[in-house]
Parts: C-alpha cells; sequence; structure tokens
C-alpha cells in the first residue's frame, strides 16, 4: 500500500463536525490502497468529547500524537470562565457575555494569533514531523483545515521534503462566515490573505467541499479546484433500535445554533400558525440538540414558543443517528452571511440519508438548494421569506397527518462516504506517481 501523513487538528475522542470527515476517509482508505498515518494534538481544546467515534479508527492505525500549547487558558481566564469550560465555534455562547471583554478578546485573537490560535504548533511540528518522515517516508502529506495552522504544517514539510501536498478545506479561509467578527487591522487582513493564497498556491492537489467554495477560491488563485463533498456513512444509518418516529411533529435542528443561523423567519411562521392551526399547536415540537446561541433561544421566546422547546445539550454521534431517524422533519439552517451560498454542513448529508423530510432555511440558489432539488429530499425557504417558510411548514405538517414518508432517492449515494474516499484516493494516486 501507499502511505499518506494526515494533518489533522480533530480526531477521536473530539465530538462535533470537525472531526467526521478525515475520520470517515481513513476508515475506508484501506479498501483502496492507501494506509492512513495520523498526525493530532495530544491535549487539543476541543468543542465535545465523543467516544463513540472511536469505533470508525482502523485496526492498527498509527496515531503520532504530540503536545500543543494553545492560550485558551488564558483567554478564559481574561474572560473570568472555568478552565474546564469549553470553547465553542463561530462565537456561539449559550450566555450572555460581557460584550466589553469579548470583544477585547477577540481582536487579540484576531490580530496575534494569525491564522489561528495553534499557530504555535506549527513550528514544533515542522521539526518533529521533519526527522520522522525521514525515518518513515510517505508518498503523500494531506492536511485539513480549518484550523489553517494545519496547512502551513504540510505547506513547510512539502517544500522542504519534496513531497506531493492535498490541502483540504472544511470550511473557506478569509470568507467564512465570521471572518469580519475578528476585527482585524489592515495588516492583519493582509497577513491572513496572503497565508490563504500561499496555500493555494503552493499545494499540489486542493479539495473542497462544494462548487461554491470552488469558485470562491478561484477568485483568489486561479486553479484546478476537485470538489469532494462532505457526506453520509452508510453504518451510520442502519436501522437502530428505537429509532420509531417521534408521534409528535418535532422540527429538530441537530449541531450547534449560533446567533448567525438564528431562523427569525421559522419563528415567525410558527408564531402564526401555532395560532392558526390548534391541531398544529397540540402536535408541535422544536427539537434542539447540541449548543444554541443565547440570541437564538431570545428570539423563540419572543416568538411565544419557549413551551414548544425540547433542549438537548449535546449528543454522541451514534445517538445523533436516531434522533435524526426519529425525528418527523430535520431543521437544516444555512448561515444568513454573504458566504451563505457555497456552506454545505456534514450533517446535511447525514439528513439525507436518515429518510426525514428536510426543511431548510438559506439561499434558494445555494449549494444546499441543488442537492435538495437533485434529491427531492425537502423544502427551502429563502432568508425572511416568512410566506414560503409558512407554506413549508404547513405542507409538511399535512404529510405528517396523513402518515406520508419520505421515498428514498437513489442520487443520495453518490454521496456514501465510501464513495467519496474512492474520489480521494484517486486524487492522491494521480499526484504521488
Amino acid at each position: 500500500m501507499k502511505k499518506a501523513l494526515i494533518i489533522t487538528y480533530y480526531w477521536p475522542p473530539s465530538g462535533g463536525a470537525g472531526v467526521q470527515r478525515w475520520l470517515k476517509f481513513v476508515k475506508y482508505f484501506r479498501d483502496f490502497g492507501w494506509e492512513p498515518v495520523i498526525y493530532t494534538p495530544e491535549n487539543p481544546e476541543y468543542p465535545e468529547s465523543d467516544s463513540s467515534l472511536e469505533k470508525d479508527i482502523p485496526r492498527d492505525l498509527e496515531v503520532i500524537k504530540r503536545p500543543i500549547w494553545e492560550p485558551y487558558n488564558l483567554y478564559k481566564k481574561f474572560l473570568g470562565r472555568n478552565k474546564e469550560d469549553k470553547i465553542n465555534a463561530a462565537f456561539t455562547s449559550e450566555k450572555k457575555q460581557n460584550s466589553m471583554l469579548e470583544g477585547i478578546s477577540v481582536w487579540i485573537r484576531g490580530n496575534f494569533f494569525i491564522p489561528d490560535a495553534r499557530r504555535f504548533w506549527i513550528r514544533p511540528s515542522v521539526k518533529f514531523l521533519r526527522n520522522y518522515l525521514s525515518a518513515h517516508p510517505v508518498d503523500a502529506i494531506i492536511s485539513t483545515g480549518p484550523p489553517h495552522s494545519m496547512h502551513l504544517i504540510a505547506s513547510q514539510l512539502s517544500a522542504e521534503l519534496k513531497l506531493p501536498w492535498l490541502a483540504d478545506f472544511r470550511d473557506p479561509w478569509t470568507n467564512i462566515d465570521f471572518y469580519k467578527d475578528l476585527k482585524l487591522s489592515f495588516l492583519s487582513d493582509h497577513k491572513h490573505r496572503r497565508l490563504e493564497k500561499k496555500v493555494l498556491t503552493k499545494a499540489t492537489r486542493v479539495t473542497v467541499i462544494g462548487q461554491g467554495m470552488a469558485k470562491d477560491f478561484d477568485k483568489i488563485v486561479p486553479r484546478t479546484y476537485d470538489v469532494i463533498t462532505n457526506g453520509f456513512d452508510p453504518d451510520d444509518i442502519a436501522p437502530a433500535d428505537g429509532s420509531v418516529p417521534d408521534k409528535k411533529f418535532s422540527i429538530a435542528h441537530i449541531g450547534t445554533l449560533s446567533g448567525s443561523r438564528n431562523p427569525v423567519s421559522l419563528w415567525a411562521a410558527l408564531k402564526e400558525l401555532v395560532h392558526e392551526i390548534p391541531s398544529l399547536a397540540a402536535d408541535l415540537e422544536i427539537k434542539l440538540v447540541g449548543k444554541v446561541d443565547f440570541s437564538v433561544l431570545r428570539s423563540a421566546e419572543e416568538s411565544g414558543l419557549s413551551r414548544y422547546l425540547s433542549r438537548i445539550p449535546y449528543l454522541p454521534h451514534n445517538e445523533v443517528v436516531i434522533c435524526q431517524q426519529q425525528s418527523q422533519v430535520l431543521l437544516l439552517i444555512i448561515n444568513n452571511t454573504p458566504n451563505a451560498g457555497m456552506i454545505l454542513t456534514g450533517k446535511f448529508f447525514e439528513y439525507l440519508a436518515a429518510g426525514r423530510p428536510i426543511l431548510c432555511l438559506g439561499p434558494e440558489n445555494g449549494d444546499a438548494a441543488t442537492i435538495l432539488r437533485e434529491t427531492g429530499a425537502g423544502l427551502i425557504a429563502g432568508f425572511g421569506d416568512v410566506n414560503t417558510m409558512k407554506q413549508n411548514v404547513l405542507r409538511l405538517y399535512q404529510q405528517y397527518k396523513e402518515g406520508i414518508s419520505l421515498q428514498r432517492n437513489p442520487a443520495i449515494d453518490r454521496y456514501s462516504r465510501k464513495e467519496l474516499t474512492r474520489q480521494m484516493t484517486d486524487i492522491l494516486a494521480e499526484i504521488s506517481r
């Protein structure tokens, strides 16, 4: 087998979305003639832990763990938080924070830790891996970001050792939805853009999760970008005990619900519907699984929907799969940001595989909308379009009352993790000849 070194910040026992993509690729690498070697931090700051994911780690996989120093303890101390508190993604805050202290900390984060807080791991990692690869050669290097410090490690190693390098982007860099919130100075913004351009230029191949991201990067550095979406693992969606659909008309959002995903038009539509249709009011349940920003809860409360909310702070991935299959409707919310059209979360593809109808709030001409139309898996309403959202909810409610279930479209099979791994290893084979 050929061998690939994969540099990733997220690895089990990390939970959350960041770990899924490459854990699933690694699970199937050997099926396509590649032996993966993982390089990951020994003591990282994970948003959540999820031991259920360890079942997907191949037997006898070599996982190299090295210590990392991150400034998060200083950050927590500055904000008066406990050391045990988790750092949430995308500025999500479950409690209202001191806005002045938050503003200062964000400014420090944006201007002193470029490209991210893992920058202090770059130099020691290059030093260690330079020696390791001399004794244990590989055929290719892979980096996955964010955090984009992983790309900078790979960039230096690739240049020094003349190894082919695949840079995989799960999210954009300077066009990520919260980039504008980093309070960057002109010089800091310039440095981010210079590093982004360097990675996009120097990598042997660049993979991205959707067409929108490919087009966005092409404006920065014109070249070929390989689109390999996120996906679902058939092993995760096998019928499970307890996956009988909810009796309630449950609308479930699974994952972090940040302020930029606050579904204001959904709250407005439901506010009207529960007053107009008593049976819907009696049947409705809104399930929020994962971390929810305080502004989202406040918005739902102001719409008079608190009595319908069911909060579940976090579920391990194996339980998430069951929850998806149980829920009557799966709520997909695209961030209401300038880059909304290119957002394709890993959760979306698991929603497709769950076989439950998807209610989407997002751009009607975006990447997610295109796949929804291709698969017939759900309905979408644009940002602020309360009328369409209301009609979509009503249509799904009528299907629920009539006992109509969604028919699984074979078109989703192209998004299976094993098929996507085949595409990824085909690229590796090309660059390592």
